[in-house]
């Protein structure tokens, strides 16, 4: 029996025929691409994927869905987030949009409002619109200046175990590095980032205070066996150097657990000379580079009355040509930072292609938030198609890049474990009673 791709069979095995795939995301199967998309037939067996085979070769006698040459992804993996900013734009807004703004709201939102149940059910709506979406894991980052860090990451804990058969959680910590000389503090926040299972992190800035401020963190994480994600040089001040610093800081203290930088916006403000030593050692260094295009552009270079002259990403092409990890991510959803978004990596991809140009040819593309985003995350079984990995996957009626990137794949459909689930999105109105009507 022939099903619609809109219904694939309510069966333990059976075939997605005539899919199209994004090469760059599929392992052990070679196909002629044409643009980094390839013909094949995915056979599903009680939830994995049993077999990658040629189009229309599938045995005839299994329950099969066809495609029609619709596209077909692995679930996405979206890097760097704020689950526990997220939605509080209804209660304390930006009202310049700036950076300083968005500082200044989220301040004062947290010291009013960040308990336990405040943070738990903004969080659990955010991971609910991803998992509709199609996303299996997620970085955030956690604000963590003190007490904050006693209650988010508790609270982080308990939905990281509650959601763990659904998106896979992981958090940084997120504070003014300026804090760390505060020793008590520091030591605790370590203690807790150890004991959860969590990432080192912190905003950078340029102080005479940076090079002890990375050896100390760097030693930190050395010791407690903890990788590093940092916020870097979000701003277009050419004078911002601290991804050089990072980089250097790493090669010196020899450390070997994952660097991962966000942002970096200032870079792509500096001349090509500097920019390329500074590419040049983030790659001897080893450290990944995530750009979170939409939120860099509605932040940087707004001025009052004014048209923004540039784009607020960083350099990504030259890092990657360099051999630089790179991946882009959602960023803030609905918050003083970002006034807009829902963790929808589609939305976040097809931006980043117009945004960043990683289109013509968009060959390998679709790395930036499946692959490479993995990759980041240290999880090289998630964000790829292959036999054996579950069938975790997102089907989409587009057939090429250009119906893909005009529409927003609101039909999309979502296999986990080969089952469809259910897409319903959570309504705003939910968050009434912690952020108002």
């Amino acid at each position: 029996m022939t099903y619609s791709f809109m219904s694939p069979p309510n069966s333990a095995r059976f075939v997605l025929s005539h899919a199209t795939l994004p090469d760059i995301a599929v392992e052990g199967y070679e196909a002629v691409a044409a643009e980094g998309l390839v013909k094949a037939d995915l056979v599903i067996e009680d939830g994995l994927i049993a077999a990658i085979l040629p189009p229309g070769s599938a045995p005839q006698e299994l329950a099969k869905s066809d495609m029609r040459d619709g596209m077909v992804w692995p679930c996405f993996a979206d890097v760097h987030t704020h689950l526990d900013k997220g939605h509080i734009w209804a209660r304390n807004s930006n009202p310049d949009g700036t950076f300083m703004g968005a500082l200044t709201s989220v301040g004062v939102d947290r010291a009013a409002h960040w308990n336990a149940a405040d943070v738990r059910k903004r969080m659990e709506f955010s991971l609910r619109s991803a998992y509709a979406h199609g996303t299996s894991l997620i970085r955030t980052h956690l604000d963590s200046p003190s007490p904050q860090h006693r209650i988010s990451f508790e609270v982080f804990a308990e939905v990281r175990d509650a959601w763990k058969d659904k998106i896979a959680l992981q958090a940084a910590a997120l504070f003014p590095m300026d804090d760390m000389v505060n020793e008590a503090y520091f030591a605790e926040l370590v203690q807790i980032v150890r004991d959860t299972g969590c990432l080192l992190g912190g905003v950078t800035k340029m102080s005479a205070d940076l090079t002890w401020q990375l050896d100390t963190l760097l030693k930190a994480a050395a010791d407690n066996g903890l990788d590093v994600d940092l916020h870097v040089d979000e701003t277009d001040d050419p004078g911002a150097e601290t991804l050089k610093a990072i980089a250097e800081a790493v090669l010196r203290n020899g450390f070997t657990g994952k660097v991962t930088a966000g942002h970096c916006c200032s870079l792509a403000r500096q001349d090509d000379e500097l920019a390329k030593r500074t590419i040049e050692l983030v790659q001897k260094a080893g450290i990944s580079i995530i750009s979170l295009p939409m939120c860099n552009m509605y932040l940087q270079d707004r001025y009052p009355d004014r048209t923004p002259r540039w784009r607020g990403v960083t350099l990504f092409k030259e890092l990657d040509a360099a051999g630089v990890l790179t991946a882009v991510a959602s960023d803030n959803t609905r918050d003083p930072f970002y006034a807009y978004g829902d963790l929808d990596p589609v939305e976040v991809f097809r931006e980043a292609v117009r945004i960043l140009q990683l289109d013509h040819p968009l060959d390998s593309a679709a790395r930036v938030v499946t692959t490479s985003s993995a990759d980041i995350a240290g999880r090289p079984d998630m964000g790829r198609i292959a036999v054996g990995l579950p069938a975790d996957l997102v089907l989409f009626s587009a057939r090429r890049w250009s119906e893909f990137l005009s529409r927003p794949q609101a039909d999309r459909v979502v296999l986990r474990r080969g089952k469809v689930i259910d897409r319903s999105l959570p309504d705003y109105r939910e968050l009434d009673s912690v952020v108002g009507a």
